[in-house]
This record gives structure tokens, C-alpha cells and sequence, in this order.
């Protein structure tokens, strides 16, 4: 643990390891096996690169995603650490070189797609080489259970057959225990020892609202709270991910869609703009998103609400992977859970399978629909408890007015009854409020006894009433008759007047507080230094054509901002600025540094 200390500090800049860090890293360098749970931002990547350069060989790190697999390394580049990749970017004269460095033991870390390393060619190449580990990041991926399943993952096992001596170590950030437990298992790695860090991201504030008017809703946000800032918006399809992209260009800001459907080429150039520009907003599908390894995420969006807690811990968890403030933000409505349920309906899955996501989408609409810390909620899902609420989600800083709900409940019910069983929300709204609409007298609907027993509500908080009856469960929603409500078992109780039930009221559509302009910087920082810094980044990073946050994180620029080293020894004290990037950058940081502090 000595070297792999004095490595952190010399390579990497850091002073001390963070737990768990310090226990997984000591059990793979003494060979054993490892299953990590860490959330996005943690530092899940030290925990196989500190092994890999500290015991003898090369490590080969089996990972998802092309341009996740160029991201990493390029920022072990720019610390002096050997690493290159073997993906189908490379042509064979290139592919041929790499294998070539691997075989004279001229690699420190080597990462590899899961398709390839299951060649026969590819094992026949690693069992000539010294392996130091073998590590399998985003690790749920092998779940047929999760939310980013790949088929490739799930001929992983091979390594401890192919090579038993060598320590594995297999890493995600979101894992129920039913995933972890599929994961051992497919992994065959029953025996591994288990790290399990913690879900929490205090950082990130968790807010979801109402859907009204998507558009002007998500511009509001994104003027008021984060101008300039880099940001995700996650939408449900690729059409409208590239209507929103160009509707937000056309309202002055810098937005790129991002989806499955798009060439290789425009995906891989938005991309690498989303990383290496400040300020550009990715607005995409999930086919965006794993394993992004940029810093400085300021907010996460969503304007349609994702099908399970999974995929929203895992999208949300992209923003504020520096540790500083971050949002978390969400609209949603009951047309949302209409479509996600009709995508489950055609889903080719079995009924097991169906079950199973049904079970987690009522999960999803729970959290929409919680009155308690969403936080608690969050946690809780995972298995993990939150003693306090955490005074940083939309319900514990604006808690959540609730009301008497039961009259409402049991006409709308009713009126679902009478009306068979057959109709859509709209139409039994219009029953309720006692609307003579041609669709009501052709089925001479106002001769109904619930017909206008509900006029004392408006239709808005009508659509409350019905929504949140289905998010609990007492309402479905039958796609195949168009939408058509359906009682539920569960509601027999609350008809007969043995429960009451307590509704959530909808607040008022009001504008929300202005925030500070970047919520990542301290208020007594000395923004004309800072922008400089900046600048010298960027102009750095675009010579290398690197991201920016490649050359120095922005908690790394703050940190100068503060401490105003004079000589590279101070400014090697700095968090993040290891020896490598010492020698690389710090004349020309030291310059700017003096330049806006010469009485220092």
C-alpha cells in the first residue's frame, strides 16, 4: 500500500485515498477479487488503475463503450501513464502496433470492448502477456435484469477460466441487490470480496415537477439557474430529442441531439464537442450517457420521466461528478407513464420480464409522487436508509402541501365504474364535471348519477386526482382499449369507506427563485483569475485536442484561485496536480497565477 500511495500522490495528485478505496485497491494488489458498488464520481477508475500500476504487467480493462475507452485514455496520457486501446477505431496497422507494445510489456493499461476480448484471437494474445488484472467496468451491463444490458458481458465468465491467477475486478455505479447477485454470479464471481460504497450524491439536488409546458418549463430552468453551464436532457425518443436540440439553438443556446438513430460519425462529433466545449447542452436518448466521463455536468434534465429508479439514479448521477453543486431535474405526467407502459406492452420480453418492469416503474412513479425526502426514498430503493431527510430536494426545501383526498378518490372511481370501464381520463373528467360534450351524450352519459358530482374541481386538479390514483396503483391504464381507465383490486377498500387517502396538491405553476449564475463557484473567489485559468485550459486543451478538464479539473482551478502558489512546489500541493502535469503545465499556470496576484 506504500507504492500504491506514493503513486495517488506522484501520479494522480491526490493526497490520501478515499474509503473504500484504500480496502479494495490492498485486496486486488494481493491477488483477490473484487465487486464494486460506487457511485458516479466516487472514484471507481483508481480503484483498478492504482493495481494495475502497481503490480507486475499490464491491466486490461474490459469497458462498454468506444468513446468512454478514448476519454480515460487520453486523460492517463496527459498523467505519463502507458495506456492505449484495441476497439474497431483502429485500422490493423494501428491494431497491430498496440498488440505489439503489449506483447514487449510497454503497457501500463490496456482497454478493450467485451466482443473482442471474447475472440479467439484476442485470448490468444493476452495469454502470451504478463496480466497484472483484468477489470470489468460498468459491470451491470451483464444483468438481463438492468437498464443497459449487453450480451457481450455475459461471455466475461471465460476469464477466470482463461486465466485464474489474475485478480478481477468488476465495477458499476447502480446495482439492486438482485443485479449485484446476477453480476457475482454471471461473473463467476461468487467468491469475490464486496464493496458496497454507498449510493448518496449530496451534491446533487433532486427536484421533480409536474409536466404543463415542457418547453418554456425547461428554458425557465436553464436561464434561470444555468447559463453557460454544460448539461444533459434526456427525452423518451430520438425525434424529439432533435426537435428540443433545435428549438434550444433557436432560443440562443448551444444544444447537439444525441441518439441511435444518428450515423456514427455525427454521434462521435457531438460527443466529442459535449467534452470538450464549455457550455454545450447534449440532448439525447439513454443511448447516451455510460460511462461520460466529464466533470463538469452541471445539471441533468429530464423531460420525460424514465422507466425505473435505475435508470434515473444512473442518468442523474452524470451531473456533479466533481463534487460540486449540481441539479437533478425532472417533469413529468401521466401521458409519461401511458407511453412507458405501452413500450412494456410490445416489448418482446417474457411475462417474468414484463412483471419485473412493471414492478419498477411503479417504483419510478412512487418517487415522482413522494411527499417525503425524495432523497430517503432514493436510498431506500437501493437498500440503503438516510437517518434525516436531506434538506437538498425540491420536497424538504418546498414541502409538499397534501389534502383530503377520499371524496375525490371515491367519485373518481365510481365514475371509472359507470362509465364501464372503457374510457379515457379526458372523458370521464368531462362526466365528473358535468360537460354536455358530444362524446357524453352519445353514450347518454349525463344520465349517470357521477355525472357534475365533481364540479367543484377544475379539470387540472381532476388530472391530479386520476394521476396520482394510478401512480398508487388503484387505477390502470388499459392500452389496448386506448387509454381506457380500469379499476384495480386495490381500490375496493377506499370504495367501501374503509380507507381514506391522502392526495398530493399540485403547487401552483410559479417562477422559481433565480439562482446564482454558476452554482459550481464559490461566492470570494477572484472571477478575473479564474476566467484566466480557464482560458489557459481551454487554449491547452484545444492544442492537444483534449477536453479541458483533461488539463486540470475545475475544483483544481479553484483550489489555485485560493492558495495562490508562487513555485511549482507549492503548486504541486495543489489537489490534482500530480508530478507529470507539474512538469507539462506549470510554468504557464504559475505565469497566469502572477500575473493577477503580483502583491502575492
Amino acid at each position: 500500500m506504500e507504492q500504491a500511495l506514493h503513486t495517488l500522490r506522484q501520479v494522480f495528485g491526490y493526497e490520501t485515498f478515499r474509503p473504500p478505496q484504500d480496502s479494495i485497491i490492498r485486496t486486488v494488489i494481493g491477488g483477490g477479487d473484487a465487486l464494486v458498488l460506487m457511485p458516479t464520481g466516487g472514484g471507481k477508475s483508481l480503484c483498478y488503475q492504482i493495481p494495475a500500476l502497481v503490480r507486475p504487467g499490464c491491466g486490461v480493462v474490459i469497458s462498454p463503450l468506444i468513446a468512454l475507452m478514448q476519454d480515460q485514455v487520453s486523460a492517463l496520457r496527459q498523467l505519463g501513464v502507458r495506456a492505449s486501446f484495441l476497439n474497431s477505431s483502429l485500422d490493423p496497422a494501428q491494431a497491430q502496433e498496440v498488440e505489439a507494445q503489449l506483447l514487449a510489456g510497454e503497457l501500463d493499461l490496456l482497454y478493450i470492448a467485451p466482443e473482442r476480448l471474447a475472440q479467439q484471437r484476442c485470448l490468444a494474445l493476452l495469454e502470451r502477456t504478463a496480466i497484472s488484472l483484468f477489470a470489468i467496468d460498468e459491470a451491470h451491463c451483464v444483468s438481463q435484469w438492468g437498464h443497459d444490458f449487453r450480451a457481450d458481458y455475459l461471455q466475461l465468465s471465460l476469464l477466470h477460466r482463461h486465466f485464474p491467477a489474475v485478480p478481477r475486478i468488476a465495477l458499476t455505479a447502480t446495482a439492486d441487490a438482485r443485479t449485484r447477485q446476477e453480476i457475482a454470479a454471471r461473473l463467476d464471481l461468487g467468491g469475490a470480496s464486496q464493496f458496497i460504497a454507498g449510493f448518496d450524491r449530496p451534491n446533487i439536488r433532486y427536484r421533480i415537477a409536474l409536466k404543463h409546458n415542457p418547453r418554456q418549463q425547461l428554458l425557465r430552468f436553464l436561464r434561470d439557474e444555468h447559463p453557460g453551464d454544460a448539461g444533459i436532457v434526456y427525452c423518451l425518443s430520438r425525434r424529439k430529442t432533435e426537435e428540443i436540440a433545435s428549438w434550444l439553438c433557436d432560443q440562443g443556446l448551444d444544444a447537439l441531439p444525441y441518439h441511435a438513430g444518428l450515423d456514427a460519425a455525427t454521434r462521435a462529433a457531438h460527443q466529442a464537442r459535449f467534452l470538450r466545449d464549455e457550455g454545450v447542452i447534449m440532448v439525447a436518448t439513454i443511448a447516451f450517457g455510460m460511462g461520460i466521463d466529464k466533470p463538469d455536468v452541471r445539471f441533468v434534465a429530464h423531460l420525460d420521466m424514465p422507466k425505473t429508479v435505475e435508470s434515473y439514479y444512473q442518468e442523474t448521477g452524470r451531473a456533479g461528478r466533481d463534487g460540486q453543486p449540481a441539479n437533478a431535474w425532472m417533469i413529468y405526467g401521466l401521458q409519461d407513464v401511458i407511453k412507458l407502459r405501452q413500450m412494456m406492452a410490445t416489448s418482446t420480453g417474457s411475462e417474468e420480464h414484463k412483471r419485473a418492469e412493471q414492478h419498477r416503474l411503479n417504483a419510478m412513479l412512487g418517487l415522482c409522487e413522494i411527499t417525503s425526502c425524495r432523497r430517503q426514498a432514493l436510498l431506500n430503493y437501493f437498500g440503503e436508509s438516510l437517518g434525516q431527510p436531506c434538506g437538498n430536494c425540491d420536497t424538504c426545501l418546498q414541502p409538499a402541501d397534501t389534502w383530503d383526498g377520499t371524496e375525490a378518490a371515491r367519485m373518481a372511481l365510481s365514475a371509472v365504474y359507470r362509465t364501464g370501464q372503457r374510457f379515457g381520463v379526458n372523458h370521464v373528467i368531462e362526466v365528473l364535471r358535468g360537460g354536455e360534450t358530444d362524446k357524453v351524450l352519445q353514450f347518454d352519459h349525463h344520465l349517470l348519477p357521477t355525472f357534475g358530482i365533481g364540479r367543484q374541481w377544475d379539470a387540472s386538479q381532476w388530472r391530479s386526482v386520476f394521476r396520482q390514483l394510478v401512480a398508487r396503483g388503484l387505477l390502470s391504464v388499459d392500452l389496448e382499449r386506448f387509454g381506457a381507465l380500469r379499476l384495480e383490486q386495490r381500490c375496493r377498500p377506499l370504495l367501501r369507506g374503509e380507507e381514506s387517502i391522502q392526495l398530493r396538491r399540485d403547487p401552483p405553476q410559479a417562477k422559481p427563485a433565480r439562482q446564482q449564475t454558476r452554482t459550481s463557484l464559490p461566492a470570494d473567489i477572484d472571477i478575473a483569475l479564474w476566467e484566466a485559468l480557464r482560458e489557459q485550459r481551454r487554449q491547452l486543451a484545444e492544442e492537444q485536442g483534449v477536453p479541458p478538464y483533461v488539463i486540470f479539473h475545475d475544483r483544481t482551478l479553484q483550489e489555485m484561485c485560493f492558495s495562490l502558489p508562487r513555485d511549482c512546489s507549492e503548486l504541486g500541493m495543489v489537489s490534482g496536480v500530480g508530478q507529470r502535469k507539474l512538469e507539462k503545465y506549470g510554468v504557464q499556470f504559475l505565469r497566469v497565477i502572477a500575473e493577477h496576484a503580483p502583491a502575492h
